[in-house]
């Protein structure tokens, strides 16, 4: 899933030469304007990787742990298992930095490792997706910085479709959706979906975000129209769906 992240494109073509079993949430969708190498990446508390972040006001430090995965700093020895997926079509149609071979995914990873603190808009933070149980490289998410007077910020992601349809998108993007609002104060954060990508949105729905514009037609990509979502969410809309939790069964008592 490339992307916020860091919208999507559509799922069938996007995930055209993989197996039917891994047609799910493959990227965010960059816009069509901007899939290029952006001067992001980066952003959180610089403890693990080494500096203390500008906007920390608390001294939470990475990696960030959940159930079943890890977000962390990206690291030299990432290259392998990033070299996996950032260079397979169906990553490469969403993705904002353009790799075609191991060359490209190295300087790629130096970008991606070297910035590590939202200290202005414009800065980004990408964080490492690690499956616990095994370490291995699954993904990355993004939290970028776009406006530092309405507190405005905007999440992109990828993951290795081979790990798709286990919910570690939704696990990955609570947790940094988490620290958006919980550690830097962000006050609301958009996403940006291909309008045919219908898992994609689903997901982004049952984030609770909300669906606020559908630019149809707007831009011409690779020969073909382009159609964005945009999907956003308010830090109380988080901080309340936040605190609801499935409980578990009761049994009645006869």
């Amino acid at each position: 899933m490339a992307g916020f992240a860091p919208g999507f494109r559509r799922l069938l073509s996007a995930a055209r030469g993989a197996p039917a079993k891994h047609k799910l949430f493959l990227c965010h969708k960059e816009p069509a304007n901007q899939r290029h190498v952006n001067a992001s990446i980066g952003a959180d508390l610089r403890s693990k990787c080494g500096e203390r972040n500008a906007m920390s006001k608390s001294s939470r430090s990475l990696p960030i742990k959940t159930e079943r995965l890890v977000l962390r700093c990206f690291a030299r020895g990432d290259l392998e298992a990033l070299s996996d997926y950032h260079v397979l079509p169906a990553v490469q149609r969403y993705a904002f930095l353009r790799t075609r071979d191991r060359d490209q995914v190295d300087e790629a990873l130096k970008l991606m490792s070297g910035h590590v603190s939202l200290q202005r808009a414009g800065d980004t933070l990408t964080l490492a997706v690690i499956r616990q149980k095994d370490q291995q490289l699954i993904g990355h998410v993004s939290l970028h910085w776009t406006d530092s007077t309405a507190s405005q910020g905007e999440v992109r992601f990828i993951l290795n479709p081979v790990y798709s349809g286990s919910g570690y998108t939704r696990e990955a993007l609570s947790a940094l959706f988490d620290l958006a609002f919980g550690h830097f104060g962000i006050h609301r954060l958009q996403v940006r979906s291909d309008g045919r990508n219908h898992n994609s949105i689903k997901l982004m729905q049952n984030m609770g975000m909300r669906l606020e514009a559908h630019y149809r037609e707007h831009a011409l990509f690779q020969g073909e129209w382009d159609e964005e979502l945009h999907f956003a969410i308010l830090d109380r809309e988080w901080q309340q769906s936040s605190k609801v939790r499935q409980l578990p069964p009761r049994h009645r008592v006869a």
